[in-house]
């Protein structure tokens, strides 16, 4: 379970598009893998424990309903290090990404981040694999689209 956290941390922040719920959800999720460890099968504890993660976050949207995302300028920690090129990338990729819609983002880290194939991700997320296939085509496709929107070009004066 350890070995999982990582990943895990990444996933429930993507997921929640907050440091601070992200820690919450993923401290959930611990809670109720413990107490339900009788219930694994044996079979990869990893897509389990995904599973798990992705049902508490939708069980906790049903509940409050939809909530407001988090401006960026709100956010106080990152999960990543500072990059050293353009110090604006970052800031537009976590923009293109929190306009994703909660489905297309999830499937988007697990897939091109975590790395999970189709099949693992249709069955943590309790869909059929074309739309697996379908929800992560049309990320790409916005992720594309919102960040040559934004691309900014630099003027450079005449020596």
């Amino acid at each position: 379970m350890l070995a999982l956290l990582p990943s895990l941390r990444r996933y429930s922040r993507s997921l929640a598009r907050s440091d601070a719920d992200g820690e919450d959800l993923l401290q959930d999720c611990v809670e109720k893998v413990l107490k339900s460890r009788s219930q694994w099968r044996g079979l990869n504890l990893r897509g389990w424990v995904m599973t798990i993660m992705t049902n508490l976050y939708r069980n906790g949207l049903r509940r409050r309903g939809r909530h407001a995302l988090v401006d960026l300028d709100e956010t106080t920690e990152m999960p990543a290090p500072e990059a050293t090129g353009d110090p604006l990338e970052r800031t537009r990729l976590q923009g293109a990404l929190n306009s994703l819609s909660e489905d297309s983002r999830a499937v988007l880290m697990l897939v091109v981040v975590e790395g999970y194939s189709y099949q693992e991700v249709a069955v943590m997320l309790d869909v059929p694999i074309g739309t697996v296939m379908s929800r992560l085509s049309r990320a790409r496709q916005r992720l594309s689209e919102r960040l040559n929107a934004e691309n900014v070009i630099t003027l450079r004066r005449p020596k």
